[in-house]
């Protein structure tokens, strides 16, 4: 294992011993690691490059990102959609989608040389909204409690959203420059060379055209596998056979379960998607026909845990990886581009979508404004840079690097400052 990354361990467990000291500022955490990161990496950049680089990294991160799914669907608190059921379908379908569509166009004329389906992913890395950079926000009084309760259920559920995009766009972006070199070649291609096109071209038809049916029998694991380990919880605990731990332990492994299957040879499903209904279902079959309307916290706690361990090595990861960005240099139109997702591309499409509703103009305005970058973009950036060839998957290395240091400013430094001078409102 390299250096660095047992250097990673011990920078976690010193700072675990010392967060609570520094709990009551939601980016003293992300901070701190990932200011030990940025330090760290300069003993072997090319070692923490290789090592983040690698298969066993790769599925890694995957299973980081489907417990954090998991987690952000069973913490929504009050029926499925949080009792805001049409903002939040305003926020994720017509949002969401006009924010994704927005960092493409943008992209087409910042990024001349970057293809149209790595732009895709770089919309997916940039826009996923993530509250553990600044937890502040979510805790300010300033904020009506309506307003954060939509910006806490829209967290969880966008990114479960943009899995299926992310995994079609990257799925083709990988084979997609393959294909034109052989085409723009012009010429004969060898024994090997065809046999590898022909992989490429099979994998290419896959990833088009088989993103909404594995989309679909996703959603089906997810469903049948949350739902019937929700019931069994429910049946188990309410006759005395499992206790709390055993419910804990029971909800830390089922997303590892379902993402699995899911990504099972056979399946070939999407597992974060998978993953994500499972959360959802789990947490309606476990509370259905019960006084709670959401999970109580001796049960989510482990999985939370886990959730905080696993995002506490993506924040040293991202230090490391803002060295890394500096010493290779940074494209300034990839930071044109992550605060733009930040700021217009967030916050026009939200007006857009909240015409008509009944938030008001000022709520509206801090929906818009209110809503920061963290792990899901770090780890959705990770899986493209793992796949993609060189100079694309650094791009989108660069991106998810600068649009969360980025949203740590904004939203950890500055958001909560401007917050604490807004007028109270019951």
């Amino acid at each position: 294992m390299p250096t660095i990354i047992l250097v990673g361990f011990a920078a976690i467990v010193l700072w675990s011993l010392v967060a609570h000291r520094f709990e009551r500022s939601g980016i003293a955490g992300p901070l701190a690691l990932a200011l030990i990161g940025s330090l760290v990496v300069l003993i072997d950049i090319p070692a923490f490059v290789e090592a983040v680089d690698s298969d066993v990294a790769e599925h890694v991160v995957e299973l980081i990102l489907a417990v954090l799914l998991f987690v952000d669907a069973c913490e929504v608190k009050g029926g499925v959609f949080g009792g805001e059921g049409k903002m939040i379908a305003r926020l994720v379908l017509i949002a969401l989608p006009l924010s994704l569509a927005l960092v493409v166009v943008s992209g087409l004329w910042l990024l001349p040389g970057v293809n149209l389906f790595v732009l895709i992913v770089i919309a997916c890395v940039v826009m996923p909204t993530d509250f553990a950079p600044a937890t502040a926000l979510l805790r300010s009084p300033r904020i009506p409690a309506r307003v954060r309760q939509i910006l806490n259920v829209e967290s969880g559920y966008n990114d479960g959203l943009i899995s299926p995009i992310f995994g079609m766009s990257l799925a083709i972006a990988v084979v997609l420059p393959t294909l034109i070199k052989v085409a723009d070649s012009g010429t004969e291609p060898s024994h090997s060379t065809e046999t590898e096109l022909e992989k490429n071209v099979e994998d290419f038809i896959n990833a088009f055209f088989g993103a909404v049916p594995a989309t679909i029998v996703a959603i089906l694991v997810g469903v049948l596998l949350g739902g019937a380990i929700g019931l069994l919880t429910r049946w188990a605990s309410g006759r005395g056979f499992a206790n709390p731990t055993g419910v804990r332990i029971v909800m830390l492994v089922t997303p590892l379960l379902t993402y699995g299957i899911a990504t099972i040879h056979g399946v070939g499903a999407n597992g974060f998607v998978a993953a994500f209904v499972a959360g959802v279902m789990f947490r309606f079959t476990r509370t259905r026909k019960t006084e709670q309307l959401s999970i109580a916290h001796d049960e989510l706690v482990l999985v939370e845990e886990v959730g905080v361990l696993a995002t506490n090595f993506v924040w040293f990861v991202l230090g490391a990886m803002t060295t890394d960005m500096i010493v290779r240099g940074v494209d300034w139109m990839l930071l044109l581009v992550a605060l733009l997702a930040l700021t217009v591309f967030r916050a026009v499409p939200v007006y857009l979508a909240t015409l008509g509703s009944s938030i008001s103009w000022r709520d509206r305005t801090i929906v818009g404004l209110v809503g920061p970058r963290g792990a899901a973009s770090i780890v959705f950036g990770l899986l493209a840079f793992n796949k993609l060839p060189t100079g694309a998957g650094d791009d989108v290395w660069d991106v998810a690097v600068l649009t969360v240091v980025s949203s740590i400013i904004l939203h950890g430094l500055v958001a909560p400052y401007i917050v604490k001078r807004l007028p109270s409102r019951v």
